[in-house]
């Protein structure tokens, strides 16, 4: 019963593309010391775990329940690696499903990605009765915070920004990089190897004026440093994250270009995989719509097909079977459910021409005899 109360601590990593995020987690994992680690990967920065040590494992299956590649690994030193597009409360609770099996969850979040709203998301209840965030760790790539840049190549910074319609394209990196630090609890000062001392010391003076006087700054080269420093914190996060001053997340921020942004949802009775992804990128190439997201269920299967969109790339999955209920939540006889993330989105437009796709699609098909 005690394994069950008790609340898995979770680790996020945060900092620019480049900063050596991914160089932490690897050492973390590597010096684990038998300790059984979660790593969840979000979609737009690099998977973070070399290829080579990751073995499939039996979240993503096919309609019939075969295991294939999926959102879930098992790594081949017995941790678990998550890939994490939109779905991040699903695989929550298929970490809270194999909580047994689990010491401590790492998160590394895109580069670009605002730590607040996450940190945030420990507070849903679902969430936050088996979670809680043992620490924001924001590392910092020291030679380019010293030369006023903030990321070693900011043009391949900008090309990310620009890649994940969900993030502020306007704001300068320096908001963004200010933003990382005030939800700290850790910062990591890298590649200091690459600085002197006074370099260093220029450096630190800049991140202290971003964050609180009891979160300290810890040197680094590689990320190499002792898991005590990294793991067991107790930050608790989630109880504190709203007092922490951020450029986005202030009620009276007009300017937040998030804002502008439609949601709408569509649904249907589909025939196949192939018909809604067509039907739903006739959608995306007709409208100004940025990402797509929701369930399919597909005569026959007993599987739910999850459908994610970026722009005109679509992906798709089966995660678990259909549950009791589930379809009736949806609407009686319309389980296929879809959100579409973008501007100037018109719902009932968009349900009109998602009919007529699908209807377009399913009559292009050769009948079957």
């Amino acid at each position: 019963m005690q394994t069950q109360m008790r609340k898995i601590p979770v680790t996020i990593v945060t900092g620019f593309l480049g900063s050596g995020k991914t160089t932490l987690l690897r050492h973390i994992l590597q010096h684990a010391g038998g300790k059984r680690i979660a790593v969840i990967v979000n979609e737009f920065g690099e998977l973070g775990i070399d290829g080579e040590i990751l073995k499939g494992c039996g979240i993503g299956c096919d309609e019939n329940g075969v295991e294939t590649e999926g959102q879930l690994y098992e790594l081949a030193n017995g941790c678990l690696c998550c890939t994490v597009q939109e779905e991040f409360f699903p695989v929550m609770e298929k970490l809270v499903e194999r909580r047994e099996q689990i010491d401590h969850v790492l998160i590394e979040t895109s580069g670009l990605a605002l730590p607040k709203p996450l940190v945030q998301a420990f507070n849903w209840p679902q969430i936050k009765n088996s979670f809680t965030v043992d620490a924001v760790v924001t590392v910092v790539d020291g030679p380019a915070a010293a030369s006023g840049q903030f990321a070693d190549n900011p043009v391949a910074v900008d090309a990310q920004r620009k890649a994940d319609p969900n993030l502020d394209h306007e704001s300068p990196l320096h908001e963004l990089f200010e933003d990382q630090l005030s939800a700290a609890d850790l910062v990591i000062l890298n590649k200091t190897d690459l600085l002197d001392e006074a370099h260093q010391a220029s450096v630190e003076a800049v991140i202290r004026e971003e964050i609180p006087p009891q979160v300290k700054i810890v040197r680094a080269q590689m990320g190499q440093l002792d898991l005590h420093t990294l793991l067991g914190l107790e930050a608790a996060s989630e109880e504190k994250i709203h007092l922490r001053h951020d450029h986005h997340g202030s009620a009276d921020d007009a300017d937040h270009h998030h804002d502008e942004f439609d949601s709408v949802v569509v649904h249907a009775n589909v025939s196949s995989r192939e018909a809604v992804i067509a039907a739903l990128q006739g959608l995306v190439e007709t409208n100004t719509i940025y990402r797509v997201k929701g369930f399919a269920a597909l005569p026959g299967a007993v599987m739910r097909l999850v459908i994610q969109g970026v722009g005109r790339r679509f992906d798709s999955y089966f995660d678990r079977r259909w549950q009791t209920g589930e379809g009736g939540e949806m609407g009686e006889g319309l389980p296929s459910r879809f959100v579409l993330i973008g501007e100037d989105l018109d719902q009932a437009a968009l349900q009109q021409a998602f009919n007529a796709a699908l209807g377009a699609v399913a009559s292009a098909q050769p009948q079957q005899a």
